[in-house]
Parts: C-alpha cells; sequence; structure tokens
C-alpha cells in the first residue's frame, strides 16, 4: 500500500505503526525522524501533481490543517482520500483507528492503547485555572471553541478563558487579553515558536506555561507521553 500523509501527526502515526507505508509527506512532517518519503509541499499549499505522480493507494489529510480545494483536486484525479476531524481528545482516537486499522489494514497499535490509559489515569482536575493560550502574533490569536488542544487543557484542570468564542480560533487584541480573567498564559511553541524571551514579556501580570506544541496538538504516538509532560509544564 501507498500512502501520502498531509498531516504532520498522521505522519508520525502511520510510519510508526506500519515503517514504509509512506510514499510522501509535508515539508512540516518532522517525526519520526530520518523520513526517507517524498516532501510534497506544505500542509495549505501541497504540489498536487507532486502527489498525484507518487500514485498513493490513500491520501490522508484533516478538515481543519488542509485545504478543501486541494483535497477536491486529489479526488479528481481519483485518489481516495480520507478527511479526518479531530477537535476532541475522543475524536483523536477514533480517527486514529480509523486511518490505521479500517483504512491501513494494520492491526492496532500498541501505542494507541498505551496513550488512551495514559489520559484515562489522570486524576480529577481540582478548581481549573482559566488561561489564554495564544497560537500567534501578530495579529494575536488565541484558542477558541471545541478544540485539540483545549480539549487536552480542559482535562489536565486548565479552562480556555476562550472557550466560547464564536470562532475557532479568534483575533484578540492584547490589551484584551492580559484583561480577560486569566490566571495564567499558556504558551505552545506552534504554530508560533513562543519561547522564554518571545511571549511572557506580554503579559506581565500573568504566570506563563511554556510547553511543547506538539504535546498540546499532535495526535498520534505523542499523546502516550502528553499527559505527563503537559502537567510538569502547566505545574
Amino acid at each position: 500500500m501507498r500512502v501520502v500523509s498531509l498531516v504532520p501527526s498522521l505522519t508520525e502515526a502511520v510510519a510508526v505503526t506500519a515503517p514504509g507505508l509512506l510514499v510522501g509527506v509535508t515539508d512540516w512532517c518532522t517525526h519520526p525522524p530520518g523520513l526517507t518519503a517524498a516532501r510534497i509541499g506544505g500542509t495549505k499549499n501541497p504540489d498536487v501533481a507532486a502527489v498525484v505522480a507518487l500514485r498513493p493507494d490513500l491520501v490522508v489529510a484533516n478538515e481543519e490543517e488542509n485545504r478543501a480545494s486541494d483535497l477536491a483536486a486529489l479526488g479528481d484525479a481519483g485518489i481516495e482520500v480520507l478527511v479526518t476531524e479531530v477537535r476532541t481528545l475522543d475524536q483523536a482516537f477514533e480517527e486514529l483507528e480509523r486511518v490505521l486499522v479500517t483504512a491501513c489494514g494494520r492491526t492496532r497499535p500498541r501505542w494507541l492503547d498505551e496513550a488512551e490509559a495514559a489520559w484515562a489515569a489522570l486524576p480529577t482536575p481540582r478548581a481549573p485555572r482559566r488561561a489564554v493560550v495564544p497560537v500567534w502574533r501578530r495579529p494575536w490569536m488565541v484558542l477558541g471553541r471545541e478544540t485539540f488542544a483545549g480539549d487536552l487543557l480542559a482535562r489536565l484542570g486548565v479552562e480556555n478563558v476562550y472557550a466560547d468564542h464564536a470562532e475557532r480560533y479568534p483575533r484578540i487584541p492584547l490589551d484584551a487579553l492580559n484583561t480577560a480573567g486569566a490566571d495564567l498564559v499558556v504558551l505552545p511553541d506552534e504554530p508560533y515558536r513562543f519561547t522564554a524571551d518571545d511571549g511572557p514579556e506580554a503579559f506581565p501580570a500573568l504566570p506563563a506555561a511554556l510547553v511543547d506544541g506538539r504535546f498540546l496538538t499532535w495526535y498520534g504516538p505523542s499523546l502516550a507521553q502528553a499527559p505527563s509532560a503537559l502537567r510538569a509544564a502547566l505545574r
């Protein structure tokens, strides 16, 4: 079977579960290290002709990370495209099984069981802390409603201040973020690379938790380590 992945999370999931299956991945696919599959452009601007030339049996994609026009073009070329939707942890587990077991015909991987067990073992959160969670600056954008990262944080006892916003990734002025009633600011290193020197200074009255974006936003093998890694960062 020949698979092209347009999603870094799914690239890692397929590569770890079924080495050798992938024939094409995006330029943003960084895990696992040593990927040898052909690079076919970005998640938002894949080279459709290059994907078609690879003659994949299946392209795996995501409704948020990939553009509908690119996926439609691949479908028009006669290629099977599996489009995932991941807005909660439960959805992530369901979609990973759909990709790996149903679509790729592989045995359910042990890491997926370990990931489900790790999240199920979390203690009941104490009184939640309220947080703003920027994902970009210039302009400032934050997590809003129905996001995978927001669901993970909620399970760890962190309530997203903008969880009920009408938009999923609203643009909010910095002064409004600082007066939103948050107890802390959570700063992941992707998609914007927040660091100790780039981000916390914008929130002088709030403690800042710098978190690994792969543990907060990727749905794949990293989910097994994510609970402990995120708890440590939030602590």
